[in-house]
């Protein structure tokens, strides 16, 4: 990967014209620097939070021998990185694979995939908000967790943080930041402190490792049938599931100081950082497991070998810093779910855009858009809030999205790598064709995973959202007189509108 400076003439990386050569203006202020950028995208894939919620998953599908599936996934999810980071260094703006879909190949293509990534962000916030009220809260705090109490607190937790993102942007980064750094010294103890005591009081087990649990051995490397895989690729999930979100960096290109560059960087330093201090974690945790099968029954697996190994106090100290991740985590994703509804709305592509384009000129946030993803949150917790089994299936489908995501983003730079513009700071250099055919190799297989028949209902929900939102297109299609109505604004659209502007200001000063 190399780092280009921009060439001479180029658009000066922080300034107004960097959104005016995509036809916009710049509306929002850009202070979010590099630490920001990357805590951004480090919050939204949180580790503390996948591996928390979904250990005890791996341990009933794969066994210990799942986590060895992690380096498969961090390496998988890298090139995926890297290759989103040359993107987002060519078309830096808010929106991300909206815009580069729309750009690049055609406009009714980047709305679709523009509405999946709206569809994924606006059910993962409540997955991950409902994770903090169901299974960490219950624990710490010792009550008994039933749905209406998970609902109530559910509400909360959605509210606190949309106030948060409506109100400040620099409160909310604040706060990111300050979560950010907590799990990171916080995860680095706890693994430095499990090994050590573990291997002090003799309970390291290496055997664990390569442990299938309660499941036969026999059959467990096989690729499975039609409609089912073989254990060890279900343990990819664990990965899957949690080492996601990094693209939210790019969605606050426009907010973000020299993004072009800041941006790749940010996006693949937190999956690798994620990927290795996660991996370290997990072999940790597997190694002080004791009996998998009977851990593999807890529905706190995690912080059952934490308490038992250093300690109440110390497990206690994990909760509270698991809360303080997984609201962070929470709070990124409404934060990159607002900012894509507010880019659509500028573009006039999403239903009431008219509303939600607005810009608070108080607070420099788009209030409306918040609004709306904080009542739609509420809205798919209240409906499914008493029916945990559909609750849960449809935050499978939050795990099957990004991969259609990634794969379809993917596929677009494959075909159009030959005439990409020219990248203001960041490109993959001589490693892109290593980098696209193990970003390929990987998200076949991932894909491959989801043909499992537990995934039906997860499928069911996604093809009734995109239902929803092809009628909603073909509405549009037909209002602005087919795709070439949905052209996006370039150069020239801002400057009829400043042109607009300044005869506006001129007739005002006439009167």
């Amino acid at each position: 990967m190399t780092h280009n400076p921009p060439p001479t003439g180029s658009i000066v990386p922080g300034t107004d014209t960097n959104v005016a050569e995509y036809g916009y203006k710049q509306e929002m202020k850009r202070g979010t620097g590099r630490f920001a950028s990357f805590a951004v995208a480090f919050a939204f894939v949180s580790i503390a939070t996948g591996i928390f919620t979904t250990y005890g998953a791996v341990l009933n599908s794969s066994g210990p021998a799942g986590i060895w599936t992690w380096p498969i996934v961090t390496v998988g999810q890298l090139m995926v990185a890297l290759i989103f980071g040359s993107l987002a260094a060519r078309i830096p703006v808010t929106g991300y694979s909206y815009q580069w879909m729309s750009r690049l190949a055609n406009p009714v293509l980047g709305w679709i995939m523009g509405w999946i990534s709206f569809t994924f962000l606006a059910i993962v916030v409540v997955a991950v908000d409902y994770t903090i009220a169901s299974t960490v809260l219950p624990v710490l705090l010792g009550y008994e967790g039933t749905p209406a109490n998970a609902w109530l607190i559910t509400s909360i937790v959605l509210a606190l943080q949309a106030l948060l993102v409506a109100f400040s942007t620099r409160w909310t980064e604040r706060v990111n930041n300050f979560a950010v750094s907590a799990e990171l010294i916080g995860m680095i103890l706890l693994v430095v402190l499990l090994i050590v005591v573990g291997a002090v009081a003799k309970e390291l087990n290496v055997g664990n490792l390569f442990s299938t649990g309660s499941l036969p051995a026999q059959d467990y490397f096989s690729v499975g049938s039609l409609l089912h895989v073989g254990p060890w690729m279900m343990g990819t999930l664990l990965g899957a599931f949690t080492i996601v979100g990094f693209e939210s960096a790019a969605n606050l290109a426009e907010e973000t100081k020299d993004p072009a560059r800041v941006v790749p960087r940010a996006m693949w330093q937190a999956v690798l950082a994620s990927g290795i201090l996660g991996f370290f974690f997990l072999l940790a945790i597997t190694m002080l497991a004791g009996d998998p099968a009977t851990l593999a029954g807890s529905g706190t697996p995690v912080a059952d070998v934490i308490n038992r190994v250093l300690g109440p106090v110390v497990g206690t100290a994990l909760l509270v810093m698991v809360v303080i991740a997984i609201f962070a985590c929470g709070m990124v994703i409404l934060m990159t779910g607002v900012r894509l509804v507010w880019a659509m709305s500028r573009d006039d592509r999403f239903p009431g855009h008219a509303v939600w384009r607005k810009v608070s000129p108080r607070f420099g946030t788009p209030t409306a858009a918040t609004g709306l993803m904080f009542v739609l949150g509420e809205l798919i917790l209240g409906l499914f809030a008493f029916q945990t089994d559909a609750l849960f299936s449809l935050f499978g489908a939050a795990t099957l999205l990004p991969a259609v995501i990634y794969a379809s983003t993917v596929l677009l730079y494959i075909l159009k790598r030959k005439s990409l513009p020219p990248s203001k700071g960041f490109t993959l250099g001589k490693f892109e064709v290593p980098v696209i055919i193990l970003a390929a190799v990987w998200l076949i297989f991932m894909l491959s995973i989801f043909r499992d028949a537990s995934f039906i209902n997860s499928w069911l929900y996604v093809a009734i959202m995109v239902a929803i939102g092809a009628v909603y297109l073909v509405f549009l299609l037909i209002r602005r007189g087919g795709p070439s109505g949905l052209a996006m604004p370039d150069l020239h659209s801002i400057d009829a509108e400043l042109d607009a502007d300044a005869k506006h200001s001129e007739r005002a000063q006439g009167k």
